[in-house]
């Protein structure tokens, strides 16, 4: 069982992946030294957010989040689709993440640069991730406990140097609105992944006290450490052409050649650890929806001896070597963010609903401060989705239509064991 230090562990490396490396000076060009501050207001209302999705997981006992959340409150067709989605995205985001891996790999080790050495290694760590996947959550839980101190504890130390030698800098310049704007798609993929744990709820200890905990524990840490290292990198003012490799390049200011491979160190075990938390998290959304005869029923198969499931995983993992040996995730990719935003909108729909239903008495725990929180998370997600392109809006019309597709073709070979139980007993 995921206690709340497994918990809060699956949901900081949703969230802390390779983005970290490059926010800093993405973040820096766009608000300058108002970037620490943007960071801790995107916080404040990524939590409206997540505040939803937190009382949500305070009623479903089972593994699932914004997905078993929707097919509770519109039926399965809705749960589907927005399972579909966030698994298409994750799996795309993984095969992506491998690519990254071996690159940072191959810098400090340009043997590991051959295209065959690469197919080999990435093939290779697809089959480690698979395996401590599948051989149970406290070995995962172990192994993220791991790689989090290795990708945490070089970026904590080059911050702390950062400061004792250029001091932390207290001046703020407001940036222009237009400005201010420019970073919004930016933060809300900073912070996205916060609410993975919820995916994994029902392998927790007490889930409905441990998601709420983790969930907010988290954010409040990821903000605090978002907005440290911001306001590092301002005050070390690395070389401000080196984009790409924002922290690789304060390193070297600060420490040298050994500073930047300290840092190329960090990255490698910050997407491996990612990669770790995203093989335990994942394949658990397909199996509950394989319990619940939203998907074929051979992915509801259940280790006897580790307890995992096994074939859920061993298929997502199918799916992320195919798309990263094939390099066809591209287009998935570039949906991350418009894909969470509609997700959120389902849940905070989904929270309406049920409160108009009054589903396990969740009407007697809701107070007034939720008539403020629920107009905020949605203004919030709405402006968010009014800043993305056309294309992405085209792109997700186009996976709306496969989910369809895919939904009536699962169902032939679906088979459903459970139902949705809520703490009254009730089972929908």
């Amino acid at each position: 069982m995921v206690g709340l230090g497994g918990a809060i562990l699956t949901s900081l490396n949703g969230v802390v992946g390779s983005g970290i490396f490059a926010l800093p000076a993405l973040l820096f060009a766009a608000a300058g030294s108002f970037s620490p501050v943007a960071i801790l207001i995107f916080a404040c209302l990524y939590g409206s957010v997540l505040l939803v999705v937190a009382k949500l997981s305070t009623v479903f006992r089972q593994s699932g989040g914004a997905q078993l959340y929707t097919e509770h409150a519109f039926g399965p067709a809705v749960g589907f689709q927005v399972g579909w989605f966030s698994l298409a995205v994750n799996m795309s985001a993984a095969a992506a993440n491998f690519h990254v891996l071996v690159s940072y790999v191959a810098a400090i080790f340009p043997f590991f640069d051959d295209p065959a050495i690469r197919l080999v290694t990435m093939t290779a760590l697809i089959l480690v991730f698979t395996s401590i996947s599948v051989s149970g959550a406290a070995r995962s839980i172990r192994a993220l406990a791991i790689g989090t101190v290795l990708k945490i504890g070089p970026i904590a130390l080059l911050v702390a140097i950062g400061f004792a030698q250029n001091g932390v800098p207290v001046e703020v310049n407001l940036p222009t609105f237009s400005n201010f704007e420019s970073v919004a798609l930016l933060l809300a993929f900073a912070f996205s992944g916060c609410d993975v744990a919820v995916y994994a709820a029902g392998e927790a200890k007490e889930p409905r006290k441990t998601m709420t905990r983790a969930l907010m524990l988290n954010l409040g840490g990821v903000a605090i450490f978002y907005a440290l290292v911001q306001l590092a990198y301002a005050a070390t003012a690395p070389d401000p052409t080196a984009v790409d490799i924002p922290l690789a390049a304060m390193g070297e200011k600060l420490l040298g050649p050994a500073g930047s491979l300290m840092i190329s160190l960090a990255a490698i075990f910050s997407i491996a650890t990612y990669q770790i938390n995203t093989f335990f998290l994942i394949p658990r959304l397909a199996y509950g929806m394989a319990r619940r005869g939203l998907l074929p029923h051979s992915l509801a198969y259940l280790s006897p001896r580790f307890k995992s499931p096994a074939v859920a995983i061993a298929a997502f993992a199918a799916v992320v070597a195919a798309l990263t040996l094939s390099g066809t995730f591209e287009i998935l990719a570039v949906l991350v963010v418009s894909v969470e935003q509609l997700g959120f909108l389902a849940v905070i729909a989904a929270l309406v609903t049920m409160w108009r239903r009054n589903d396990a008495g969740l009407r007697k725990t809701m107070d007034l401060r939720w008539a403020i929180i629920v107009p905020v998370a949605t203004g919030y997600i709405l402006w968010l989705m009014s800043q993305l392109e056309a294309t992405s809006v085209i792109y997700m019309g186009v996976m709306v239509a496969i989910g369809i597709a895919l939904y009536w073709l699962s169902k032939s070979s679906a088979v459903k064991q459970d139902g949705i139980d809520l703490p009254e007993g009730r089972s929908f």
